[in-house]
């Protein structure tokens, strides 16, 4: 633990490293600046983790809430300030409490600290706040490569309808969801998995090749 902050695992923290990487070389290919992708605020009202300590994993430092009820208080917190009504307000207590299915008295000791969160609490929150299952109680550095992870398939995007504009046979494969595809598969565990992939890609670039006017010849045009 460092400053009160607990120390990310290596593996924690290589993989919001290497996030970092990827997103920074997508960012340069599309002419953005790092700033603008690695923007610390937007990057912790999309996962939940204070602005100073995404700022702090960003650059390689160790930092993150180690206690569990403490990251709830402050996700519910940031969630309650960002995630506001279409007039602008912020939910009251009892909104959120009738929207979650739980009392008013609840709510408010949930939101003071004065009770400890269940999972099915918090299930019930991030349904309310229409927020993706683990936001209220991932660890800092999962959050945060989460969040990454959303943003370098966002530019991946970008990246293809750059491309696509350019190349009718990358819009073609656009169009037939490849690059998500491909993307997906780079997640997967072990290279059986993706050679499945590959092959369903090579079956698909086969029917998609241009023909060649002499393979329809037919032998008595000879």
């Amino acid at each position: 633990m460092t400053d009160g902050f607990l120390v990310p695992g290596p593996a924690a923290a290589d993989l919001v490293a290497a996030s970092v990487a990827r997103v920074a070389e997508l960012a340069d290919r599309l002419g953005l600046s790092h700033g603008e992708v690695f923007d610390v605020h937007l990057l912790s009202e999309a996962s939940g983790v204070p602005a100073d300590v995404v700022g702090a994993l960003l650059t390689g430092r160790p930092a993150g809430e180690p206690d569990l009820q403490a990251r709830f208080l402050q996700r519910f917190d940031l969630l309650r300030r960002t995630r506001l009504k279409p007039n602008g307000r912020r939910y009251t207590q009892q909104e959120i409490a009738d929207g979650a299915g739980m009392s008013r008295q609840q709510a408010g000791a949930l939101i003071n600290g004065d009770r400890r969160p269940t999972m099915e609490h918090c299930d019930a929150i991030q349904r309310f706040f229409g927020v993706h299952a683990g936001f209220l109680t991932a660890e800092d550095p999962d959050a945060l490569h989460d969040a990454l992870l959303r943003t370098e398939q966002r530019l991946l995007q970008d990246c293809a309808d750059v491309a696509a504009d350019a190349d009718p046979l990358e819009r073609l494969l656009q169009d037939h969801g490849v690059r998500g595809i491909a993307w997906r598969a780079a997640q997967l565990p072990t290279d059986k998995h993706r050679d499945k992939v590959t092959e369903w890609l090579d079956m698909l670039l086969e029917s998609v090749k241009p023909t060649d006017p002499a393979d329809s010849t037919r032998p008595d045009d000879v």
